[in-house]
């Protein structure tokens, strides 16, 4: 039976997030004056989001929610995907002030490699490849049964995640979001690059994870096949949900008088 009170407080999990939040705290607060311009305030909406993201992060692959996908339910992993995914992967990047990331965006020995990386086409391609490739049956179960092969998996969607948003929700003022229109185009193309992993899930016909086949039902007459149905369901539900407001809200700001864009 899973544990409720089971977190998971390991010096790679704990010390790594305490890590990344002490270093953006020395960024945004001690070393404001020689990386902002002057008089740059304190960026307290841009803290409150790259807090918020470490803390959706932790409470992803620390909380009861982590042992429950590994062992019990493809759902509950689903869920944890989706969280690493979308909420705290975009509040990593609304997180960054432009003058945050620009000694590193603004480098003029970088700018090819740079401009290469957040082309569209290449960060649309590292995340759907990224996710899918991870779906592979026995990369998902050996991810699974090893501890170190399943923080790698949760590290790489992360990063994966965040050259997903990048083209839409850039920081950097040298490689700014795409235009509006072009976002759309962008969101469409993610979502039927997605569409043949979640297709494999939902129409399979078997369980496709050695791991849930076998996993002990917590739930009466909630089988592996429901289970897996209902994960797939969640994964291209929640794709599809989350390009829909941000193509809304792309539209809205692309039909916007120009004045009044931000």
């Amino acid at each position: 039976m899973i544990d409720w009170r089971h977190w998971h407080n390991e010096p790679h999990l704990i010390g790594g997030l305490v890590l990344l939040g002490w270093l953006y705290a020395l960024a945004i607060g001690p070393l404001r004056s020689r990386l902002a311009p002057p008089g740059t305030p304190f960026p307290r909406a841009h803290a409150w989001k790259f807090y918020s993201a470490l803390a959706i992060f932790y409470l992803a692959v620390g909380s009861p929610l982590d042992q429950l996908g590994e062992l019990f339910f493809f759902t509950a992993h689903m869920v944890q995907h989706q969280l690493i995914i979308y909420p705290a992967a975009v509040l990593f990047l609304l997180g960054l002030p432009a003058w945050l990331v620009r000694p590193v965006t603004a480098r003029p020995g970088l700018r090819r490699l740079l401009r290469l990386l957040t082309h569209p086409i290449i960060c649309g391609l590292v995340f759907t490849v990224t996710f899918s490739v991870w779906h592979v049956p026995a990369l998902y179960d050996w991810a699974l049964q090893s501890r170190p092969v399943h923080i790698a998996e949760h590290i790489m969607f992360f990063g994966a995640a965040l050259f997903y948003w990048w083209p839409l929700l850039s920081p950097a003022t040298e490689f700014p979001p795409l235009r509006f229109g072009v976002q759309l185009l962008y969101l469409l193309a993610v979502i039927i690059g997605m569409t043949p992993i979640f297709a494999y899930l939902a129409f399979f016909g078997d369980v496709v994870y050695t791991t849930y086949a076998y996993a002990p039902r917590l739930i009466p007459n909630f089988t592996s096949a429901d289970d897996q149905l209902l994960a797939a369901a969640i994964m291209k539900l929640g794709a599809e949900l989350v390009a829909f407001i941000t193509s809304a809200c792309a539209f809205i700001r692309w039909n916007r008088p120009a004045e009044k864009r931000p």
